[in-house]
């Protein structure tokens, strides 16, 4: 099963044609939302999240156990991917497309394809920083926080590698809130 956290905001699209509930935020697609839906084969998947920072010292084995884990969709331009404020639950990784990221409703960054949000998400489920809409049409790489969790499980030698990367990002992000 797909979530894509979607949340309404002026001018953006908030739902995808085809989902026939929502609770708590949280999409759950009809077979009608295939069309939204692409099927990568697991090594195109492998080849994207290799070039992540986070999953970067990940080896081919371990990567393709996120892969499996992992949805990719296709959304709309437009669409508000998360909502700031809101509680997270995935994680997003754009493989094309673009999109704006948005504090207290102005506008601070782009996003293109190889960028990606939501990390925090899939260690805790706190507020969302930044809503996050589609600018054109665009291709994510999404993984729940659920099935990133069971990966965790299933292969412990990600859990170290993904804290030291971790780690490394909340160190160059304090360096830079520093240097300001």
């Amino acid at each position: 099963m797909r979530r894509v956290l979607i949340g309404p905001a002026e001018g953006t699209k908030a739902v995808f044609p085809g989902v026939d509930r929502c609770v708590a935020g949280v999409l759950t697609p009809t077979p009608a939302e295939d069309m939204y839906s692409s099927n990568m084969p697991a090594d195109a998947k492998i080849e994207h999240l290799s070039k992540v920072k986070m999953f970067s010292t990940l080896n081919k084995k371990e990567l393709a156990f996120v892969a499996r884990a992992s949805d990719v969709i296709n959304v709309p331009a437009r669409t508000e991917v998360v909502t700031e404020g809101e509680m997270g639950h995935e994680f997003y990784l754009l493989m094309s497309g673009s999109a704006a990221v948005r504090r207290n409703g102005r506008k601070i960054a782009t996003l293109g394809p190889g960028q990606y949000f939501g990390e925090m998400a899939l260690l805790d489920r706190g507020p969302r920083s930044a809503t996050i809409v589609t600018e054109e049409p665009s291709e994510l790489l999404v993984i729940g926080q659920r099935e990133f969790l069971a990966v965790l499980d299933k292969v412990p030698p990600v859990s170290h590698k993904l804290l030291v990367n971790m780690a490394i990002r909340l160190r160059e992000a304090d360096t830079k809130a520093l240097s300001h």
